[in-house]
């Protein structure tokens, strides 16, 4: 029986009022509480407080409370504490929350950086992490049995009960003062712009630079569900306007966060917006030389490996999982790790959650900075004299659907060639990846929601960038 709710890297999204509905949501809870009380009984879950508990977040989006009270009454009347975030709060916040109260699981109402007309419902474990895909193919399969016995959530049980509520801040500041050199930072006297998004983020990002010394200039801190009409997304595009004062206002960086604050986005004293593969190459660079700290490093298949070339000059294993970043997060749990990102701009760090934080990247760019006393773009030089430059690039590739099947098998035969490239190496970890020579790759994955491929490029010039941009998209529609 098919089913409305589908989860994807990163928990399930729909259109709000189209597939993002109330009765969608208490279809969606309704299979989480089966799921978590069944798990309970048989004694894979442990309830440390008595009564299992639930943390319940959501982001600035419309009808983010409302549905964060329609999530509660479901888990209530399945004899689950839910327990309410005090106001819209950052997904990395949410995950802290879940570990600290020691809750057997947390629902976020958050679609992180889509646009405004989305929603979305993200589930995590106990750990913090987000459900891997054998807890959420079980959750669906709740859903179609819940579909196939008619299930309907009693009516009369809305407005019924007070919940809970409580401020996760005060417990994950005392987490991030455990991670990040806020005296280092004092001693800096930074000057910061910060890019909020009309997101979760205010009074978290900004407030701590502002707590350690830095003058800190605020945009977009006011709350607006239609995110002032833009994507809630910290790329080159969206952090524009931090760029422009950066420039004018001789600022020591810009920092940005996404809606709901786990994605970051960083521009540095000059202007130039940084890559996410970047900032993890220097995240890893700045934690293992300045701050001695030791273990692994772990990256998606379609990550820069320039975090691979400087593992190799500080002696630091690599490790490398499919995209998502639960998968980073289940590597993080069971081995230390420095630090664990991917390209789409999530990060954490050992000792952390397993969950991206953007509040906490920004925070260690900021440190990095204060520590070494010059721009990111002077660090990266002196890195890039060891490793030479890395250049990136992601496009995506609309593929009419009845050529989608087509194409990925005649990636899945693996090519022995990319244009002029010579494949020395293919990986199918996730999607398509071909290593070439001179430490050059590409890599395709196939969009599990649109007829589009994703192609990933990394080249050590300009001009092979600009020659395997062509390359690939002839390799596709040939």
């Amino acid at each position: 029986m098919s089913s409305p709710i589908k989860f994807g890297t990163s928990g399930w999204r729909g259109l709000i009022a189209k597939e993002f509905t109330f009765d969608n949501v208490r279809l969606a809870v309704q299979a989480i509480a089966e799921h978590l009380v069944g798990g309970l009984k048989r004694g894979e879950l442990l309830c440390p407080g008595g009564k299992p508990v639930v943390i319940i977040g959501h982001d600035t989006r419309f009808l983010g409370h409302e549905f964060a009270i329609a999530t509660a009454e479901v888990l209530h009347g399945n004899g689950i504490q839910p327990l309410l975030c005090d106001r819209d709060a950052p997904t990395p916040v949410i995950a802290h929350s879940i570990r600290a109260r020691r809750a057997i699981g947390g629902i976020n109402l958050t679609a992180s950086h889509n646009p405004a007309p989305y929603q979305g419902l993200k589930f995590s474990s106990s750990n913090g992490a987000a459900a891997p895909p054998e807890v959420t193919g079980a959750i669906e399969e709740n859903v179609r049995g819940l579909i196939s016995r008619g299930w309907q959530f009693d009516e009369k049980a809305v407005g019924t009960v007070q919940f809970k509520t409580f401020d996760p801040r005060p417990s994950y500041v005392k987490q991030l003062h455990k991670l990040v050199d806020f005296e280092t930072i004092r001693r800096a006297k930074l000057k910061v712009a910060v890019e909020l998004m009309y997101g979760t983020g205010r009074g978290y990002l900004d407030t701590l630079l502002e707590d350690a010394g830095a003058k800190v200039t605020r945009f977009h801190d006011e709350l607006n569900p239609l995110f002032g009409g833009h994507h809630p997304e910290p790329n080159a595009e969206g952090m524009a306007e931090v760029r422009e004062f950066v420039i004018k206002n001789r600022a020591s960086i810009g920092l940005g966060l996404d809606g709901d604050a786990d994605r970051f986005g960083i521009v540095d004293a000059d202007g130039a917006w940084l890559t996410p593969n970047q900032i993890l190459a220097l995240t890893l660079f700045h934690l293992k030389k300045n701050r001695g700290w030791t273990g692994s490093v772990v990256r998606t298949v379609p990550t820069s490996h320039q975090v691979d070339s400087i593992a190799q000059i500080l002696g630091v294993k690599v490790h490398e999982t499919p995209v998502g970043f639960k998968y980073i997060g289940a590597l993080m749990e069971s081995e230390p790790v420095i630090v664990g990102g991917e390209e789409s701009g999530g990060l954490s760090v050992k000792g952390h959650v397993p969950e991206k934080d953007g509040i906490l990247a920004c925070l260690l760019m900021a440190e990095l900075v204060a520590y070494e006393r010059r721009s990111l773009g002077a660090i990266l030089g002196e890195i890039e004299k060891q490793t030479g430059p890395f250049f990136t690039d992601r496009i995506n590739l609309p593929i009419a659907p009845e050529k989608k099947a087509v194409i990925l098998e005649k990636l899945a035969a693996g090519p022995a060639r990319i244009g002029m490239f010579q494949v020395r190496k293919f990986i199918t970890t996730d999607g398509y990846k071909f290593l070439l020579d001179g430490n050059e790759w590409v890599a395709f994955r196939a969009s599990g929601t649109e007829p589009m491929i994703r192609c990933y490029i990394e080249a050590k010039s300009s001009k092979h960038l600009a020659q395997l941009r062509r390359d690939c998209r002839a390799l596709l529609v040939s």
